[in-house]
């Protein structure tokens, strides 16, 4: 090919020279798009020559009995050296293809549409929006048809006819933005601030960086059912899960603060969904008292709280199942789970954690795999990772959660949870029973 050594001014318009000529492979092609060889070119603006041009290498590559991996590198090509757009080099290659020749067509649409709205029509349009503030598009629409219908403004005569997307269009012209711009000031009142940022946790394998999530028991015969509170660790998979009565804050802010105080090590990060139950100010006057960073889940990313809701059906569920729990039993779940359940998760219940490696099969990118040495309680992963004691809260050392752990064995341990549990659902199960069967005398006595 010459190799000879190519200085580009402006790719926009070029047509490649008689040396181009040279190039009949497809691996002569994929060296030239890949930077590693050279050719020697001439700008024009001519497009007649580039259609000619384009011709000519279609013909010489036999562009009909490519394959279509070969096709896509040929037309990238064109692209490259012709400056025509990806959507007219398709129409040129669908000419030649039928055997039409190739044309260069510049013409003005026949059927072009007109402008309706004048530039007195953005400045009337622009004084409604400076007096009123900028309304909703409907609201705006509304007063424009009245200064014409009811006060007989002639400015607005075109406009009364104004539909509210359309509105938006002009709002984002360059021609009405000219006139009017809506300008905000950043706020310095940090109160205005909106509570919790929308971000994913950044916990770089740091204990403390928590994830919660609510399931609710289900509502009986308009009698509601309580709600449990399940947070979990994002490194450790420590898992504190409470009960509350109702999602009020005069139940919730109590219990997110003896949650918070049952993790062994220090909290950093709180991070939940959109419900009402945490975002709101008494949460997070609670957290910035123990200085938490407060975030929550981003829209259309349905992964950011994803470990909590896993940890929902595999543990919440599991434990109480679907069945409706009465609401004045709150206290009592709340006392089974700081006894029985929550030592019981996280010193003697094995969880999964992944490894990241590479994966063969896609260079540069790694997939998690799970392996024998990855099984390990929370409280194991806990003291798996380097300098742990550093971690953990004042008055509590490693050596005081390890005996915690030895004092029973895993055992043990899962059957209390199990006889506990039984002996908790069982009485939840006779009050249910006895509510039906007075719900339903009462409905039979009123039929």
């Amino acid at each position: 090919m010459g190799g000879e050594l190519v200085t580009v001014v402006d790719d926009s318009w070029m047509i490649i020279n008689l040396n181009e000529t040279k190039i009949r492979t497809i691996e002569q092609l994929r060296a030239i798009l890949d930077g590693t060889e050279t050719l020697e070119f001439t700008p024009t603006e001519d497009s007649l020559a580039r259609c000619e041009w384009i011709e000519s290498v279609l013909t010489r590559f036999g562009y009909g009995k490519l394959k279509r991996q070969d096709r896509g590198l040929l037309l990238s090509y064109l692209r490259r050296f012709s400056g025509f757009s990806r959507a007219h080099v398709t129409r040129l290659v669908e000419r030649w293809l039928h055997g039409k020749r190739l044309l260069f067509l510049r013409r003005t649409p026949s059927n072009a549409f007109a402008r309706r709205y004048t530039d007195a029509d953005l400045d009337a349009l622009a004084e409604v929006e400076r007096e009123y503030g900028r309304l909703s598009g409907p609201a705006t629409v509304a007063v424009l048809r009245r200064m014409y219908a009811i006060y007989g403004d002639e400015r607005f005569v075109r406009l009364q006819h104004l539909s509210p997307s359309h509105l938006y269009n002009l709002r984002r012209s360059e021609a009405y933005r000219a006139r009017h711009t809506v300008q905000t000031k950043t706020r310095s009142d940090p109160s205005g601030a909106t509570i919790a940022a929308r971000r994913a946790p950044r916990p770089e394998n740091r204990p403390g960086f928590i994830r919660i999530d609510s399931v609710h028991q289900g509502n009986l015969h308009g009698r509601r059912g309580l709600y449990h509170i399940n947070a979990v660790d994002c490194v450790t998979q420590w898992e504190v899960v409470a009960s509350v009565p109702t999602l009020r804050r005069e139940h919730m802010v109590p219990v997110l603060r003896e949650m918070l105080a049952q993790f062994p090590f220090t909290i950093q990060g709180f991070h939940s969904d959109s419900g009402f139950e945490y975002v709101n100010y008494d949460v997070a006057k609670l957290l910035e008292e123990q200085q938490i960073d407060f975030t929550r889940s981003r829209p259309r990313h349905c992964n950011d709280n994803a470990l909590a809701e896993a940890k929902n059906g595999v543990i919440v569920r599991r434990q109480f199942g679907y069945s409706h729990v009465p609401a004045e039993r709150a206290e009592q779940f709340n006392t089974f789970c700081s006894r029985y359940l929550n030592p019981f998760l996280n010193r003697h219940r094995p969880c999964l954690f992944g490894t990241e490696v590479p994966d063969p099969s896609k260079p540069g990118r790694t997939r998690r795999i799970h392996r024998h040495e990855d099984v390990m309680t929370p409280l194991d992963k806990l003291l798996s990772l380097p300098n742990a004691s550093s971690f953990l809260r004042d008055g509590i050392t490693i050596d005081s959660l390890i005996q915690q752990a030895r004092s029973v064995t895993d055992i043990d341990a899962a059957r209390s949870v199990r006889r506990a549990r039984e002996q908790l659902m069982d009485d939840v199960a006779m009050e249910v029973r006895e509510f039906r069967d007075v719900w339903r005398y009462a409905r039979d006595d009123a039929a």
